[in-house]
């Protein structure tokens, strides 16, 4: 029989976005989030939920249209570069948070890509650590 991972409503989603703990129920759906082949998508999507209604502010504020996009385009950048920056450490945080081990996170995302990981090493080790003649 089939796991099925419950996710979480509209609300409790933005809730996980913003920081907040998932009741237990969500538990595989959060490792699912963190680890899936789209996570970095997902982690992107989270960062707009926290970068977004600061982007928003500053595209209205009384001023002129070019000084309201720099601030937008300010934000965006620093908002999503450091995002980035510290992604793995905001999934494992985020893993912590609902009770899985330290590591979970990067040992789950690399088991997955354990074999495709292997065939680039051997392709490696062939191409440049054949004895020369």
């Amino acid at each position: 029989m089939a796991c099925v991972r419950q996710r979480p409503n509209p609300v409790r989603w933005i809730w996980y976005a913003l920081g907040g703990r998932l009741p237990a129920r969500y538990r595989d759906w959060v490792l699912h989030d963190t680890t899936s082949k789209t996570w970095v998508w997902r982690h992107a999507a989270r960062s707009t939920v926290l970068v977004g209604p600061l982007m928003l502010v500053w595209l209205l504020l009384p001023a002129p249209i070019l000084l309201r996009l720099a601030l937008v385009l300010m934000a965006a950048l620093v908002g999503y570069f450091y995002s980035f920056v510290y992604m793995e450490e905001a999934a494992e945080n985020r893993l912590a948070k609902h009770g899985f081990p330290r590591g979970t996170g990067k040992r789950v995302r690399a088991e997955a890509h354990a074999e495709e990981d292997e065939l680039i090493r051997q392709r490696y080790i062939a191409q440049y650590r054949t004895p020369r003649e």
